[in-house]
């Protein structure tokens, strides 16, 4: 570890086990010249791997060309990765920012903006317990876990929270202060925890019955990584508003809210803005994840490696019952849900050579990128065995 990282770099994050200095579709180097198979994805933001011949090009072209203008002028990349958008998701226009919190923060915004049309404005939001949105005061607000809020408080007054699948817990809430319902299709802090259809279909039907809002955070589970392109689409249920970033720019920041037909011209000049937000690199970025997605058929993909992944964390569970509680997820995001706390599980596959990222209840989150070979996540799941068979051992002794 390089000494100056303390000395230089405050503390907000755990002390980290690898300097990791370079990257190549599913795997990654350290310093000392180890190489890890990576089955983080940079927490689901490089979907189409390290270092992607296609990405690397159309970033150095843009990069060449022009980086930064200003929001001020008409961005050619910009607009054709609106129109990509559009077309994947529904009828509506986009706003473009830097990153998920940005997202949310400007849903909760748009939230506010549709509340005031109201006779009596209307500001609540009605929001999961146990997930997570970002670190801002906004999204930190529409976040119940104490663990995230504690030593920020007071936080933002407008959101209420309810168990997640619970319909009639949402029900329950609403009063003529509520605006809407925002929340994950799948909970990714939150220990993968899957909004089921009939949640989000009962929802949809809640939020048509009482004029509210539906909006969906997808920003851990969109492009692709859920074997559809965003997480709710399974559902077939039709949001008025979804916040998408991490796998949108294949690891260059960049982050965006589709708004639906209905409310796309409630941002009006001056109501919202962001100096960086959809530059010409940052749309070229995601234009060519865009492209790669669809080029080798990831979300496809997704869905059979995810099915393959799936299947052999089940094993492992059966074959470690008392180690192994549930698997969780759908596609290529996955947790492998264990009876204790997952430190040493995850320490003993970084010593094995495969990284992976904790999560709430317990949780190990499988995030490999949406390029991942069946070879490798074979690898990955033998790495994990053995891991499992040696805590198994150290508990029997």
């Amino acid at each position: 570890m390089n000494p100056e990282h303390e000395k230089y770099l405050i503390s907000n994050y755990a002390k980290p086990a690898l300097e990791i200095i370079k990257g190549e579709g599913s795997y990654l180097w350290d310093s000392s010249g180890t190489k890890f198979l990576d089955f983080t994805s940079g927490i689901a933001v490089t979907n189409i791997g390290h270092g992607h011949k296609h990405w690397i090009e159309k970033v150095t072209k843009q990069a060449k060309e022009l980086t930064h203008c200003s929001n001020l002028f008409s961005i050619p990349e910009q607009v054709k990765l609106a129109k990509r958008l559009v077309d994947k998701v529904g009828p509506g226009k986009m706003l473009f920012c830097n990153s998920g919190a940005e997202a949310n923060e400007a849903m909760i915004k748009f939230s506010r903006l549709v509340g005031k049309k109201n006779a009596k404005e209307k500001t609540t939001l009605l929001v999961a317990e146990n997930g997570f949105h970002g670190r801002t005061i906004g999204a930190l607000s529409a976040t119940s876990s104490p663990k995230y809020r504690e030593g920020f408080e007071p936080l933002l007054d407008g959101f209420s929270f309810a168990p997640l699948n619970d319909l009639k817990s949402f029900e329950n809430l609403v009063n003529e202060q509520t605006v809407g319902v925002m929340l994950e299709s799948i909970q990714g802090e939150g220990g993968i925890r899957v909004a089921e259809d009939k949640f989000l279909q009962g929802l949809e039907k809640l939020c048509k019955d009482q004029n509210l809002l539906f909006l969906l955070d997808e920003v851990q589970t969109g492009i692709g990584r859920t074997g559809e392109f965003l997480g709710f689409q399974k559902s077939g249920v039709r949001p008025d508003a979804v916040a998408i970033a991490k796998g949108l720019g294949g690891g260059f920041p960049i982050g965006a809210i589709w708004i639906s037909e209905k409310w796309s011209d409630i941002f009006q000049p001056g109501s919202h803005g962001t100096t960086f937000g959809g530059s010409p690199l940052a749309c070229s970025a995601a234009n060519s994840v865009l492209d790669v997605l669809e080029q080798e058929n990831l979300i496809l993909g997704a869905r059979e490696k995810g099915q393959f992944l799936k299947a052999g964390l089940e094993k492992l569970k059966v074959q470690y019952p008392d180690l192994v509680n549930v698997v969780r997820g759908r596609g290529l995001m996955l947790a492998l849900v264990l009876n204790e706390s997952p430190t040493r599980l995850i320490e003993l596959l970084r010593q094995s050579q495969l990284l992976v990222v904790g999560a709430a209840e317990n949780s190990i989150r499988y995030l490999p990128p949406l390029t991942v070979t069946k070879n490798e996540l074979q690898e990955g799941l033998e790495i994990t065995g053995n891991a499992l068979s040696l805590i198994q051992k150290d508990q029997r002794k």
